[in-house]
């Protein structure tokens, strides 16, 4: 184990019997065992949230070599315990989605069996997703988790009509549809981004980089030309020649000065970021726009207390500044290999937008392991079931030391798949892919539309990966097989961890 792993897996073990010893003060003591229980499955669920779903914050980022793994990880950890404890909420659903509705009279400690196999079975079929390198969706895999412990609950204490008219099967079929629109809208989304970016920028650009190319070979065949013809003339002709190139006086008669003059102002009247300079700095004020929303309306809507009209105005503020801060760095650029330029300016963007990324997932989708959990935080606590629990901040705490930790130990197999073996990644393909994904999500989370952000990042670099004709299909296969079955796969293993619960616990 290198030092990196041993003091990430120090601060990992000494975090849990910290917050085993802050749950021996918090709940009854005759409730401690189910509290272990319960921590040590939700702990799990979150250490494999962040192993599986780091890879839509920094994947790309990786793929591009704009970032390593470890300072992937490092960034992301950051970034997603920030999100997970100062956003993630002080109130969550117990119930995820609304996906199941439970009968009233059902007994405290059957609920308590219901979020465990839960939890149980959601972590052990992130943890298989993730050791196979496959990004999955963790709120299809904890919906179906519930689901099937709650169909499993129905049939053993009620009967089976109960047992499914308890689930949301309009949700369920709102989920299965995400499995085609979540990467339809990611992949059609960055592909126009990334065409924008590349017949605005990349193309135009490319095409005034050639000019100067072509002056610069025009000036060195003019050169070697020169001196060619003028060594076949005579020694008289030879010291004429070369008198007038040294001499200034005579540069009026030097037909090697006027020609070189005449190369160099054609070259210097041409301005190699004159597409930049319009199209760079307005894609970083609209992705500016975008991330600041993404801040503010998904990763900060649980604890803002900001109304709509301040939050657009800071989005405004920040889109303005970006702007001019991105138009003074082009000015500066010196004039040197113009696509090394642009791609050197995207692996800038990508950071923003990847830490972007990371903080709207740590803020929302530590729920998958915080919503369960508190639920039977409650129970053990109150010895009631209540549609929502508060959060104590010690649980975002642990939860987001879990999700970093996990992250840490198991993201780098969903990295690699997501940053090299779906599409060729370079800083603006695979900033228009956090970009693309940036934008779905949002409008989805405004307009109530059940996606996932794994499906949809995944959509957005296949998306680019048809613009560019590299698009690598046959990666897709298992990714999308394993989309289908997380939902049952995940039901069926958590009713069967529920018929085991039932049996020991009551």
């Amino acid at each position: 184990m290198s030092k990196d792993n041993t003091i990430a897996f120090f601060i990992f073990i000494v975090s849990v019997l910290c917050f085993f010893v802050w749950g021996y003060n918090y709940i009854p003591n005759n409730s401690m065992i189910l509290f272990i229980l319960a921590s040590v499955f939700g702990i799990f669920m979150a250490f494999n949230v962040g192993g599986n779903d780091v890879a839509n914050s920094f994947g790309t980022s990786v793929g591009a070599k704009t970032v390593t793994i470890k300072q992937a990880l490092i960034i992301a950890a950051v970034f997603e315990l920030s999100g997970a404890v100062f956003a993630g909420g002080e109130v969550t659903n117990t119930i995820r989605s609304g996906i199941v509705v439970l009968p009233d009279s059902i007994d405290p400690m059957v609920f308590v069996c219901v979020m465990l196999s839960a939890l149980l079975s959601s972590g052990i079929w992130l943890f298989i997703a993730t050791k196979k390198g496959l990004p999955v969706s963790t709120t299809h895999s904890i919906i179906g988790g519930i689901v099937g412990s709650s169909i499993a609950m129905g049939f053993v204490f009620f009967d089976q009509d109960q047992a499914f008219s308890m689930v949301n099967w309009n949700g369920i079929y709102k989920i299965a549809m995400s499995w085609v629109i979540s990467p339809l809208l990611g992949g059609l989304v960055a592909y126009l981004i990334y065409a924008y970016i590349y017949k605005k920028i990349l193309q135009p650009s490319a095409l005034i980089n050639m000019q100067i190319k072509e002056i610069k070979k025009e000036k060195k065949e003019f050169k070697e030309n020169f001196f060619i013809n003028l060594k076949n003339k005579s020694q008289e002709e030879q010291i004429k020649e070369l008198s007038a190139i040294v001499l200034d006086d005579d540069e009026k008669r030097s037909e090697y000065k006027l020609k070189i003059k005449e190369l160099k102002e054609k070259e210097k009247n041409i301005d190699v970021f004159s597409k930049m300079k319009f199209h760079v700095p307005l894609v970083a004020g609209i992705a500016a726009l975008i991330i600041a929303s993404m801040f503010l309306f998904k990763g900060l809507n649980k604890v803002s207390t900001l109304d709509m009209v301040q939050n657009l105005w800071i989005v405004s503020i920040i889109s303005i500044f970006a702007y001019i801060v991105t138009l003074a760095v082009v000015r500066l650029m010196k004039k040197t290999e113009v696509n090394k330029t642009i791609e050197k300016i995207f692996s800038w963007f990508q950071i923003f937008t990847a830490s972007s990324f990371a903080f709207s997932h740590g803020a929302n989708d530590i729920a998958n392991a915080l919503g369960p959990f508190a639920a039977i935080l409650d129970v053990l606590k109150n010895n009631t079931i209540n549609p929502s629990s508060p959060v104590p901040f010690a649980v975002m705490l642990m939860f987001g030391i879990a999700l970093v930790i996990g992250l840490w130990f198991l993201g780098k197999e969903v990295i690699q798949t997501v940053g090299s073996k779906l599409a060729e990644i370079k800083p603006t393909t695979g900033f228009s892919a956090e970009l693309g994904a940036s934008i779905v999500i949002l409008l989805a989370t405004q307009l109530g539309i059940p996606v996932s952000s794994t499906h949809i990042l995944i959509g957005a670099i296949l998306g680019i990966g048809v613009f560019n004709k590299d698009a690598k299909w046959g990666m897709m296969k298992p990714i999308g097989l394993a989309w289908v079955i997380t939902l049952p796969v995940a039901g069926i293993l958590s009713s069967i961890i529920f018929v085991i619960f039932v049996n020991i616990i009551l």
